[in-house]
C-alpha cells in the first residue's frame, strides 16, 4: 500500500461540542473531499488502553463555555482525552498545553507576566467572600470573571466597593464551574472597541476591531453578524443561535509591535489556532492584553469583512499536518 493511499485513508477527527459554529469548517473539507469524522464532546468515550487512534490528527474545537449549554461533562473529559491522544503520538491541533490555557484565565495572566506584557490588574480567589479584599489597591469598577468562561460567560462588573460588598453578604458571586475567578480591573475601551488578533500556525491571520454596546461581555466572533457601517452579515455565515446583540464588526491592522506579542503569547500557549484580544485604555492611551483564546471562531461573512475565507488557509494547514501525521503513523506501522 502506497503512502498516499494510507494518507487518503486516515482521517481528521473533528472533536467539538458546539454544533453549528463549525459549519463553514465541515464545508470546506466537504468541498476538498478531505475525509474528517466528527466526535462529540458531549458523549465521549475512549479506552485508556487503546494502543492506536483512528485518525491522521484531531483538531480540539472544545469550547469552554460549553456548561452553558448543558455539556459542560465535555469540558473536563477533554484534558483526559487529550492526555490519551498525546500518549498515543497522534497530532493534535490545539493540544493539552492549548486547552489548559483556555481553560484558565489565571494561567493566561501568569503567561503574560511571564513574556513581560501589560494586563489588567487582577487577582486570583477561590472563595467569594475574598472577592473585596481581592478588590483593594483596584481601580472601580472591577469585574468577576470566573476562571473558565468563554462567549463573556459569568463576567459580572462592581462600580464600586459598596455595590460588590453588598452582592458578597447576599450570596450572588458566582465564581464558575471550577469554584476560581479573577478579581479585575474594568477598561473603559477606547474608541469603544476591543481588538480581537486571530493566528494560525502560530503566526498573524488577520484582526478585528469588535465594538461592543456594553450591555455585555460576549464578544464571540462568529456571534457578531453587522459591519460598523450597520450592514447586516450573511446569516447563513452566522450561527442559528447568535443574538442579536447590537456589536458590530470590522477589519483592522495592529501595530507591529503588538503582532509580535500576539505570536509570543500563541507561542508560549502551544496555540496553532487562536485568537487574541487587547483593548486600548481611554484613561491613558495603553495596549493591555486580557484574553488568549484556543478555541477561535473565525469572523461570520469573513469575505466581506476581512477580505478572504480564513477556513481556506486553516484547511490547507489542516491537510497539511494531516499527511505528515498519515506520513508518520504509516512509517511506525512499517517498522
Amino acid at each position: 500500500m502506497s503512502d498516499q493511499t494510507v494518507h487518503k485513508i486516515l482521517p481528521i477527527g473533528i472533536f467539538h461540542e458546539h454544533q453549528d459554529w463549525f459549519r463553514p469548517l465541515f464545508t470546506e473539507l466537504e468541498r476538498r473531499d478531505i475525509p474528517y469524522v466528527r466526535i462529540d464532546a458531549r458523549q465521549h468515550v475512549y479506552d485508556p488502553q487503546a494502543g492506536a487512534a483512528p485518525f491522521s490528527l484531531v483538531v480540539n474545537r472544545m469550547s469552554p463555555s460549553a456548561y452553558l449549554r448543558g455539556a459542560g461533562q465535555g469540558i473536563f473529559h477533554t484534558h483526559g482525552y487529550l492526555a490519551h491522544l498525546e500518549r498515543l503520538g497522534v497530532p493534535i491541533v490545539n493540544g493539552r498545553l492549548a486547552y489548559t490555557v483556555e481553560t484558565s484565565k489565571a494561567l493566561q495572566l501568569e503567561i503574560m507576566e511571564e513574556l513581560g506584557l501589560p494586563y489588567p490588574r487582577a487577582r486570583v480567589i477561590n472563595h467569594p467572600e475574598q472577592a473585596l479584599a481581592a478588590a483593594e489597591g483596584l481601580r472601580y469598577p472591577v469585574v468577576v470573571k470566573p476562571n473558565i468562561g468563554g462567549s463573556g460567560a459569568g463576567i459580572v462588573r462592581f462600580d464600586d466597593q459598596t455595590i460588590l460588598r453588598q452582592a458578597v453578604e447576599d450570596g450572588q458571586i458566582d465564581l464558575g464551574i471550577d469554584q476560581t475567578a479573577l478579581v479585575q480591573e474594568y477598561i473603559p475601551a477606547r474608541g469603544g472597541h476591543i481588538t480581537r488578533v486571530e493566528t494560525l500556525d502560530r503566526r498573524y491571520l488577520y484582526a478585528i476591531n469588535v465594538y461592543n454596546t456594553g450591555q455585555g461581555f460576549n464578544l464571540c466572533p462568529a456571534d457578531i453578524c453587522q459591519t460598523t457601517d450597520g450592514v447586516e452579515l450573511s446569516r447563513g455565515a452566522c450561527p442559528a443561535d447568535a443574538p442579536k446583540s447590537g456589536i458590530r464588526v470590522e477589519a483592522t491592522t495592529p501595530p507591529p509591535e503588538v503582532i509580535a506579542a500576539v505570536e509570543r503569547m500563541v507561542e508560549a500557549s502551544g496555540i496553532d489556532v487562536g485568537g487574541i484580544e487587547y483593548i486600548v485604555d481611554d484613561r491613558d492611551g495603553k495596549i493591555l492584553y486580557y484574553d488568549i483564546n484556543a478555541l477561535s471562531n473565525f469572523v461570520a461573512d469573513a469575505g466581506r469583512v476581512i477580505g478572504f475565507d480564513p477556513h481556506v488557509r486553516l484547511v490547507d494547514y489542516l491537510e497539511r499536518r494531516a499527511r505528515e501525521g498519515s506520513s508518520t503513523a504509516h512509517s511506525i506501522g512499517s517498522r
